[in-house]
Protein backbone atom coordinates (compact mmCIF):
# COMPACT_ATOMS: atom_id res chain seq x y z
CA UNK A 1 0.00 0.00 0.00
CA UNK A 2 1.42 3.24 -1.19
CA UNK A 3 -1.70 5.54 0.17
CA UNK A 4 -1.54 7.06 -3.13
CA UNK A 5 -4.81 7.74 -4.41
CA UNK A 6 -6.13 9.57 -8.20
CA UNK A 7 -6.88 13.39 -7.77
CA UNK A 8 -10.55 12.73 -7.63
CA UNK A 9 -10.44 11.40 -4.29
CA UNK A 10 -8.80 14.71 -3.20
CA UNK A 11 -11.45 16.53 -5.06
CA UNK A 12 -14.49 14.45 -3.60
CA UNK A 13 -13.27 14.88 -0.07
CA UNK A 14 -12.37 18.33 -0.80
CA UNK A 15 -16.36 19.07 -1.58
CA UNK A 16 -17.90 16.74 0.89
CA UNK A 17 -15.61 18.68 3.67
CA UNK A 18 -16.84 22.33 2.77
CA UNK A 19 -19.98 21.01 2.34
CA UNK A 20 -19.78 19.53 5.91
CA UNK A 21 -18.15 22.97 7.25
CA UNK A 22 -21.36 25.25 5.36
CA UNK A 23 -23.73 23.25 7.30
CA UNK A 24 -25.06 26.51 9.71
CA UNK A 25 -25.52 28.39 6.13
CA UNK A 26 -28.04 25.61 4.33
CA UNK A 27 -28.94 23.21 7.16
CA UNK A 28 -32.14 25.54 8.34
CA UNK A 29 -33.03 26.05 4.82
CA UNK A 30 -33.16 22.71 4.36
CA UNK A 31 -34.25 20.90 7.72
CA UNK A 32 -36.06 23.95 9.42
CA UNK A 33 -36.91 22.94 13.00
CA UNK A 34 -35.06 20.08 13.06
CA UNK A 35 -32.03 22.20 11.90
CA UNK A 36 -30.29 21.96 15.56
CA UNK A 37 -30.83 18.22 15.42
CA UNK A 38 -29.27 17.52 12.42
CA UNK A 39 -26.00 19.97 13.86
CA UNK A 40 -25.90 17.42 16.54
CA UNK A 41 -26.21 14.58 14.42
CA UNK A 42 -23.40 15.65 12.53
CA UNK A 43 -21.50 16.81 15.64
CA UNK A 44 -21.98 13.02 16.20
CA UNK A 45 -20.61 12.08 12.79
CA UNK A 46 -17.50 13.81 13.12
CA UNK A 47 -16.69 12.65 16.54
CA UNK A 48 -17.48 8.63 15.23
CA UNK A 49 -15.29 9.87 11.70
CA UNK A 50 -12.32 10.15 14.18
CA UNK A 51 -13.16 7.19 16.38
CA UNK A 52 -13.11 5.31 13.06
CA UNK A 53 -9.98 6.27 11.63
CA UNK A 54 -8.04 5.47 14.52
CA UNK A 55 -9.18 1.74 14.58
CA UNK A 56 -8.24 1.97 10.50
CA UNK A 57 -4.49 2.86 11.77
CA UNK A 58 -4.85 -1.06 13.23
CA UNK A 59 -7.43 -2.46 10.80
CA UNK A 60 -6.57 -1.32 7.51
CA UNK A 61 -2.51 -0.30 8.01
CA UNK A 62 -1.28 -3.05 10.35
CA UNK A 63 -3.54 -5.58 10.09
CA UNK A 64 -4.31 -6.00 13.62
CA UNK A 65 -8.54 -6.66 14.03
CA UNK A 66 -9.79 -5.16 17.51
CA UNK A 67 -12.76 -6.11 18.99
CA UNK A 68 -11.53 -3.83 21.87
CA UNK A 69 -10.98 -0.74 20.26
CA UNK A 70 -14.05 0.76 22.81
CA UNK A 71 -11.58 0.40 25.76
CA UNK A 72 -10.06 3.40 24.68
CA UNK A 73 -12.96 5.50 23.36
CA UNK A 74 -14.84 4.84 27.03
CA UNK A 75 -11.56 5.66 28.69
CA UNK A 76 -11.66 9.04 27.16
CA UNK A 77 -14.78 9.66 28.39
CA UNK A 78 -14.26 9.15 31.71
CA UNK A 79 -11.01 10.57 31.80
CA UNK A 80 -12.98 13.26 31.46
CA UNK A 81 -15.70 12.92 33.25
CA UNK A 82 -13.44 12.20 36.08
CA UNK A 83 -10.89 14.61 36.04
CA UNK A 84 -13.49 17.29 35.56
CA UNK A 85 -14.29 20.04 38.64
CA UNK A 86 -17.95 19.69 39.87
CA UNK A 87 -18.69 23.37 40.13
CA UNK A 88 -16.58 25.34 37.25
CA UNK A 89 -15.04 24.20 33.65
CA UNK A 90 -11.99 22.35 33.06
CA UNK A 91 -9.53 23.91 30.57
CA UNK A 92 -8.48 21.91 28.26
CA UNK A 93 -4.93 23.22 27.93
CA UNK A 94 -4.57 20.47 30.61
CA UNK A 95 -7.42 18.05 30.27
CA UNK A 96 -6.65 17.23 26.76
CA UNK A 97 -2.93 16.32 27.44
CA UNK A 98 -4.57 14.34 30.73
CA UNK A 99 -6.86 12.17 28.50
CA UNK A 100 -3.83 11.69 26.01
CA UNK A 101 -1.19 10.69 28.94
CA UNK A 102 -3.67 8.12 30.18
CA UNK A 103 -4.61 6.43 27.09
CA UNK A 104 -0.71 6.22 26.24
CA UNK A 105 -0.09 4.70 29.32
CA UNK A 106 -2.87 2.36 29.19
CA UNK A 107 -2.28 1.34 25.55
CA UNK A 108 1.36 0.69 26.55
CA UNK A 109 0.37 -1.47 29.35
CA UNK A 110 -2.39 -3.20 26.88
CA UNK A 111 -0.48 -3.35 24.10
CA UNK A 112 2.47 -5.21 25.49
CA UNK A 113 0.48 -8.10 26.70
CA UNK A 114 -1.89 -8.06 23.39
CA UNK A 115 0.75 -7.68 20.54
CA UNK A 116 2.24 -10.86 21.23
CA UNK A 117 -0.36 -12.83 19.98
CA UNK A 118 -1.78 -12.89 16.34
CA UNK A 119 -4.88 -13.57 14.36
CA UNK A 120 -7.93 -14.63 16.64
CA UNK A 121 -5.94 -14.67 19.71
CA UNK A 122 -5.29 -10.96 19.16
CA UNK A 123 -9.59 -10.07 18.69
CA UNK A 124 -10.05 -12.37 21.54
CA UNK A 125 -7.44 -10.71 24.21
CA UNK A 126 -8.52 -7.40 22.94
CA UNK A 127 -12.15 -8.16 23.56
CA UNK A 128 -10.92 -9.74 27.34
CA UNK A 129 -9.08 -6.27 28.25
CA UNK A 130 -12.37 -3.81 26.83
CA UNK A 131 -14.95 -6.33 28.50
CA UNK A 132 -12.83 -6.01 32.00
CA UNK A 133 -12.34 -2.88 31.99
CA UNK A 134 -16.54 -2.67 30.98
CA UNK A 135 -17.36 -4.62 34.24
CA UNK A 136 -15.00 -2.88 36.25
CA UNK A 137 -16.59 0.43 35.80
CA UNK A 138 -20.24 -0.89 35.22
CA UNK A 139 -19.58 -1.94 39.10
CA UNK A 140 -17.24 0.96 40.48
CA UNK A 141 -19.26 3.40 43.05
CA UNK A 142 -16.51 5.85 41.81
CA UNK A 143 -17.41 5.92 38.14
CA UNK A 144 -21.04 5.56 38.97
CA UNK A 145 -22.08 2.10 38.26
CA UNK A 146 -24.29 1.26 35.34
CA UNK A 147 -25.72 5.29 35.25
CA UNK A 148 -22.32 6.71 34.59
CA UNK A 149 -21.17 9.95 35.67
CA UNK A 150 -22.55 13.49 34.58
CA UNK A 151 -19.89 16.20 33.33
CA UNK A 152 -21.87 19.60 34.19
CA UNK A 153 -19.28 21.82 32.38
CA UNK A 154 -17.42 21.65 29.53
CA UNK A 155 -14.00 22.00 29.12
CA UNK A 156 -13.07 25.69 27.91
CA UNK A 157 -10.69 26.98 25.74
CA UNK A 158 -9.24 30.10 26.85
CA UNK A 159 -5.67 32.46 27.34
CA UNK A 160 -6.34 34.36 30.53
CA UNK A 161 -9.46 35.68 30.86
CA UNK A 162 -9.84 35.27 26.96
CA UNK A 163 -12.13 32.44 25.30
CA UNK A 164 -10.72 31.75 22.04
CA UNK A 165 -13.62 29.10 21.60
CA UNK A 166 -17.26 28.81 23.68
CA UNK A 167 -17.47 25.10 23.33
CA UNK A 168 -20.48 25.25 24.98
CA UNK A 169 -21.76 26.77 21.64
CA UNK A 170 -23.29 24.19 19.28
CA UNK A 171 -21.61 25.84 16.33
CA UNK A 172 -18.23 26.24 18.17
CA UNK A 173 -18.14 23.13 19.20
CA UNK A 174 -19.11 21.17 16.39
CA UNK A 175 -16.39 23.32 14.11
CA UNK A 176 -13.68 22.09 16.70
CA UNK A 177 -14.92 18.63 16.15
CA UNK A 178 -14.43 19.14 12.67
CA UNK A 179 -11.00 20.57 13.30
CA UNK A 180 -9.57 17.51 15.50
CA UNK A 181 -10.62 15.36 12.73
CA UNK A 182 -8.59 16.96 10.24
CA UNK A 183 -5.93 17.01 12.23
CA UNK A 184 -6.50 13.60 12.76
CA UNK A 185 -6.82 12.62 9.25
CA UNK A 186 -3.54 14.65 7.95
CA UNK A 187 -1.74 13.67 11.08
CA UNK A 188 -2.56 9.72 9.65
CA UNK A 189 -2.00 10.59 6.26
CA UNK A 190 1.82 12.12 7.28
CA UNK A 191 2.01 8.84 9.17
CA UNK A 192 1.57 6.29 6.56
CA UNK A 193 3.40 8.27 3.85
CA UNK A 194 6.44 7.97 6.57
CA UNK A 195 9.27 5.43 6.79
CA UNK A 196 7.19 4.38 9.80
CA UNK A 197 4.12 4.32 8.27
CA UNK A 198 6.10 2.20 5.30
CA UNK A 199 7.37 -0.27 7.87
CA UNK A 200 3.55 -0.90 9.26
CA UNK A 201 2.25 -1.47 5.65
CA UNK A 202 5.06 -4.05 5.77
CA UNK A 203 4.24 -6.13 8.45
CA UNK A 204 0.68 -6.00 7.38
CA UNK A 205 1.85 -7.51 4.07
CA UNK A 206 4.27 -9.90 5.38
CA UNK A 207 5.33 -10.01 9.18
CA UNK A 208 7.95 -12.55 8.41
CA UNK A 209 9.76 -10.99 5.72
CA UNK A 210 10.26 -7.77 7.68
CA UNK A 211 11.47 -9.85 10.92
CA UNK A 212 13.71 -11.52 8.21
CA UNK A 213 15.28 -7.92 6.91
CA UNK A 214 15.88 -7.08 11.04
CA UNK A 215 12.95 -4.97 11.59
CA UNK A 216 11.90 -5.16 15.44
CA UNK A 217 8.21 -5.70 14.55
CA UNK A 218 6.81 -6.05 18.12
CA UNK A 219 8.15 -2.60 18.27
CA UNK A 220 6.43 -1.34 15.19
CA UNK A 221 3.25 -2.61 16.33
CA UNK A 222 3.38 -1.19 19.90
CA UNK A 223 3.41 2.49 19.11
CA UNK A 224 0.87 2.00 16.36
CA UNK A 225 -1.35 0.37 18.97
CA UNK A 226 -0.75 3.23 21.34
CA UNK A 227 -1.22 6.14 18.73
CA UNK A 228 -4.69 4.40 17.85
CA UNK A 229 -6.01 4.54 21.43
CA UNK A 230 -4.93 7.80 22.49
CA UNK A 231 -6.88 8.95 18.95
CA UNK A 232 -9.96 7.02 20.11
CA UNK A 233 -9.55 8.47 23.66
CA UNK A 234 -9.63 12.07 21.85
CA UNK A 235 -13.04 10.83 19.91
CA UNK A 236 -14.35 9.52 23.32
CA UNK A 237 -13.50 12.79 25.53
CA UNK A 238 -15.42 14.45 22.28
CA UNK A 239 -18.08 12.68 22.67
CA UNK A 240 -18.79 13.12 26.47
CA UNK A 241 -18.10 16.80 25.98
CA UNK A 242 -21.01 16.50 23.15
CA UNK A 243 -23.38 14.38 25.76
CA UNK A 244 -22.32 15.55 28.80
CA UNK A 245 -22.05 12.24 30.34
CA UNK A 246 -19.73 9.20 30.26
CA UNK A 247 -21.50 5.96 30.32
CA UNK A 248 -20.19 2.41 30.66
CA UNK A 249 -22.19 1.61 26.94
CA UNK A 250 -19.35 3.61 25.38
CA UNK A 251 -16.61 0.74 26.60
CA UNK A 252 -18.41 -2.30 25.48
CA UNK A 253 -17.84 -4.31 22.74
CA UNK A 254 -21.10 -2.79 20.96
CA UNK A 255 -19.36 0.00 20.45
CA UNK A 256 -15.94 -1.89 19.73
CA UNK A 257 -18.21 -3.62 16.83
CA UNK A 258 -20.28 -1.16 15.62
CA UNK A 259 -16.96 1.20 14.44
CA UNK A 260 -15.84 -1.90 12.79
CA UNK A 261 -18.71 -1.99 11.01
CA UNK A 262 -17.97 1.60 9.89
CA UNK A 263 -14.49 0.66 8.95
CA UNK A 264 -16.30 -2.45 6.71
CA UNK A 265 -18.32 0.10 5.56
CA UNK A 266 -16.07 2.88 4.36
CA UNK A 267 -13.06 1.02 3.35
CA UNK A 268 -10.35 -0.07 5.43
CA UNK A 269 -6.82 0.83 4.82
CA UNK A 270 -7.37 4.12 2.98
CA UNK A 271 -7.63 6.18 6.30
CA UNK A 272 -10.61 8.24 3.88
CA UNK A 273 -12.69 5.87 4.32
CA UNK A 274 -13.62 5.29 7.73
CA UNK A 275 -15.14 8.78 7.23
CA UNK A 276 -16.94 7.97 4.74
CA UNK A 277 -18.44 4.77 6.62
CA UNK A 278 -18.65 6.62 9.87
CA UNK A 279 -21.36 9.27 7.54
CA UNK A 280 -23.13 5.96 5.78
CA UNK A 281 -23.73 4.18 8.51
CA UNK A 282 -24.90 6.97 10.97
CA UNK A 283 -27.20 8.18 7.99
CA UNK A 284 -28.20 4.21 7.40
CA UNK A 285 -29.01 4.09 11.15
CA UNK A 286 -31.36 7.20 11.05
CA UNK A 287 -33.25 6.23 8.47
CA UNK A 288 -33.90 2.29 9.56
CA UNK A 289 -34.72 3.14 13.35
CA UNK A 290 -37.33 5.76 11.81
CA UNK A 291 -38.54 2.83 9.36
CA UNK A 292 -38.86 0.05 11.91
CA UNK A 293 -38.60 -1.42 15.45
CA UNK A 294 -36.30 -4.00 13.85
CA UNK A 295 -33.62 -1.83 12.52
CA UNK A 296 -31.18 -4.33 13.53
CA UNK A 297 -31.91 -6.57 10.65
CA UNK A 298 -31.75 -4.11 7.86
CA UNK A 299 -28.15 -2.95 9.44
CA UNK A 300 -26.90 -6.60 9.23
CA UNK A 301 -28.27 -6.90 5.62
CA UNK A 302 -26.71 -3.28 4.62
CA UNK A 303 -23.45 -4.76 5.80
CA UNK A 304 -23.32 -7.98 4.21
CA UNK A 305 -24.73 -6.66 0.83
CA UNK A 306 -21.45 -3.98 1.45
CA UNK A 307 -19.30 -6.67 1.93
CA UNK A 308 -20.45 -8.82 -0.96
CA UNK A 309 -20.86 -5.97 -3.48
CA UNK A 310 -18.10 -3.32 -2.38
CA UNK A 311 -15.39 -5.32 -0.86
CA UNK A 312 -12.70 -2.44 -0.56
CA UNK A 313 -15.84 -0.28 0.70
CA UNK A 314 -17.22 2.96 -0.70
CA UNK A 315 -13.33 4.31 -0.62
CA UNK A 316 -13.04 1.61 -3.39
CA UNK A 317 -15.62 2.64 -5.24
CA UNK A 318 -14.09 6.00 -5.91
CA UNK A 319 -10.32 5.19 -5.98
CA UNK A 320 -11.44 2.44 -8.76
CA UNK A 321 -14.86 3.10 -10.33
CA UNK A 322 -16.19 -0.30 -11.91
CA UNK A 323 -17.19 1.39 -14.89
CA UNK A 324 -13.75 3.14 -15.27
CA UNK A 325 -12.07 -0.44 -15.31
CA UNK A 326 -15.04 -1.97 -17.96
CA UNK A 327 -14.35 0.88 -20.75
CA UNK A 328 -10.46 -0.07 -20.21
CA UNK A 329 -10.89 -3.81 -21.35
CA UNK A 330 -13.28 -2.77 -23.78
CA UNK A 331 -11.64 -3.48 -27.23
CA UNK A 332 -10.82 0.14 -29.23
CA UNK A 333 -9.48 1.39 -25.64
CA UNK A 334 -5.97 1.33 -25.68
CA UNK A 335 -3.21 4.01 -25.29
CA UNK A 336 -1.47 4.88 -28.62
CA UNK A 337 1.67 3.77 -26.79
CA UNK A 338 0.08 0.53 -27.07
CA UNK A 339 -1.25 1.26 -30.77
CA UNK A 340 2.47 1.91 -31.61
CA UNK A 341 3.86 -1.04 -30.25
CA UNK A 342 0.80 -3.28 -31.62
CA UNK A 343 2.33 -1.42 -35.11
CA UNK A 344 5.53 -2.04 -34.41
CA UNK A 345 5.80 -5.90 -34.02
CA UNK A 346 3.20 -6.16 -37.22
CA UNK A 347 6.00 -4.62 -39.13
CA UNK A 348 7.63 -7.20 -40.95
CA UNK A 349 11.61 -7.37 -40.16
CA UNK A 350 13.91 -6.30 -43.64
CA UNK A 351 15.96 -9.35 -45.03
CA UNK A 352 19.72 -9.17 -45.32
CA UNK A 353 21.14 -9.79 -48.65
CA UNK A 354 23.38 -12.25 -49.18
CA UNK A 355 27.08 -11.80 -50.08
Amino acid sequence: MLHRYPKRVAYIMLVLTALVAAFPLWGEAVFGNQANFMLEKLTLMLILALFAMSLDLLVGIVGLVSLGHALFFGLGAYTLALASPDFSPASMWWMLPLVMGVSACVGLIVGVLVIRTKGIFFIMTTLAFGQMLYYFISTSPLAGGTDGVFIMFRPSLTIGETSLVNLDNPYSFFYFCLGMLLIGFLFLRWLTRSYFGQVLDGIHDNEHRMQALGYATSGYKLVAFVIAGVMAAIAGMLAAMQYGFANPAQLGWHTSGEVLMMLILGGMGTIFGPILGAFAYEILLYIYEHATTHWPILMGLTIIIAVLVLPRGIAGLIIAPPWRSKRQTEPGTASEHGKAQVALSAKPTPQRKES
